[in-house]
């Protein structure tokens, strides 16, 4: 089953008086459970076409289908839904609340959901320990590791139980050894049934994925699926 399908994605910003094109007719295919990669140069629009999978942004021009479903014309108030419900992210940089222990922090998504506190604390400390970190649940995010914060963040990513990971950068941050247990985690969630996506502009860990996509000025140069 294809969880995303994307055709003729056409992306414009407009820079003052000047309009740059980011995203050249971009035709995409990633089947549900896979493991993606996608790599490219600075200004290639990986992250550009990140947003848009994530729902994060809409295209110009051209189709998105999430699901079987046409996302790239909806509104921002449904885009929101979907995000909270079928999406987690992960980004280099953590994006952590300094003035919540990690437990709070993982905790928050569940919040915008609206379960109930006793719930989601129990959620959160469940998930929290399947990446390793029970020991720390009052810690706050300036008292961990690198390696630790990226491991809240990817607990706070799939609180809610996603069907898709979008992973952009995670280990950019992080040295060999705390690189590679975060693509550990990665590649357990893949096995668990994820879709996971991730760009990265490092070859080894592209090499973790099933599939690398390369992209350059805006298009798809190899690695998409006929179809």
């Amino acid at each position: 089953m294809d969880v995303i399908r994307i055709n003729g994605m056409i992306k414009d910003y407009n820079l003052g008086k000047v309009k740059v094109r980011a995203l050249c007719g971009v035709d995409l295919i990633i089947r549900q459970g896979e493991f993606v990669a996608i790599m490219g140069p600075s200004g290639s629009g990986k992250s550009t076409l990140m947003h848009i999978i994530g729902c994060l942004d809409r295209p110009s021009e051209g189709s998105y289908f999430l699901d079987e479903q046409l996302v790239s014309e909806l509104p921002k108030s449904e885009l929101s839904q979907i995000r909270n419900k079928k999406i987690g992210f992960v980004f280099q940089s953590f994006n952590l609340l300094p003035h919540l222990n990690i437990q709070k922090n993982v905790e928050l998504p569940l919040m915008y959901a609206g379960m109930p506190m006793r719930r989601r604390k129990q959620k959160a400390t469940e998930i929290l320990d399947s990446v390793g970190l029970l020991d720390r649940l009052k810690h706050k995010p300036s008292e961990l590791s690198g390696g630790q914060r990226q491991r809240v963040a990817i607990a706070r990513a799939i609180v809610n139980d996603p069907s898709i990971l979008l992973a952009d950068e995670p280990t950019g941050n992080l040295d060999s050894q705390a690189g590679g247990d975060i693509l550990e985690i990665f590649e357990r969630l893949h096995k668990a049934g994820n879709t996971v996506i991730m760009v990265t502009h490092d070859a080894a860990v592209a090499k973790r994925a099933d599939r690398v996509i390369h992209i350059m000025d805006g298009q798809i140069t190899n690695g998409n699926l006929a179809g």
